[in-house]
């Protein structure tokens, strides 16, 4: 059973843009937080902004002002808007139901595909 699948990611230059799109099972969209989460060649998974189902938001500090979360609950789809993007950027996006963990938040479902942004300089 598919439960989140991503899209939206591709190559882009500095200072570019793109949308990404997480299409989610309504059994785990409907009553949790979400999340897009991101991982470098290398580095560990890391959190990059969540969404309330009420649309609270919160965003890492070296996103913020710069993307933004947001969901449409009729189609169980979450998305991350990408702006002034830079080079550190790059990393494979991924989406995930969350909740809170010890001050932090824990994924709870298996995760997709992602989908890979790339951006140059």
């Amino acid at each position: 059973q598919v439960q989140l699948v991503e899209s939206g990611g591709g190559l882009v230059q500095a200072g570019g843009s793109l949308r990404l799109s997480c299409a989610a099972s309504r059994s785990i969209f409907s009553a949790n937080t979400m999340a897009w989460y991101r991982q470098a060649p290398g580095k560990q998974r890391e959190l990059v902004a969540t969404i309330t189902t009420g649309s609270s938001t919160n965003y890492a500090d070296s996103v913020k002002g710069r993307f933004t979360i947001s969901r449409d609950n009729a189609e169980t789809t979450v998305y991350l808007q990408m702006n002034s993007l830079k080079p550190e950027d790059t990393a494979v996006y991924y989406c995930n139901a969350v909740v809170r963990w010890f001050g932090s938040y824990r994924s709870i479902a298996s995760w997709g595909q992602g989908t890979q942004v790339t951006v140059s300089s």
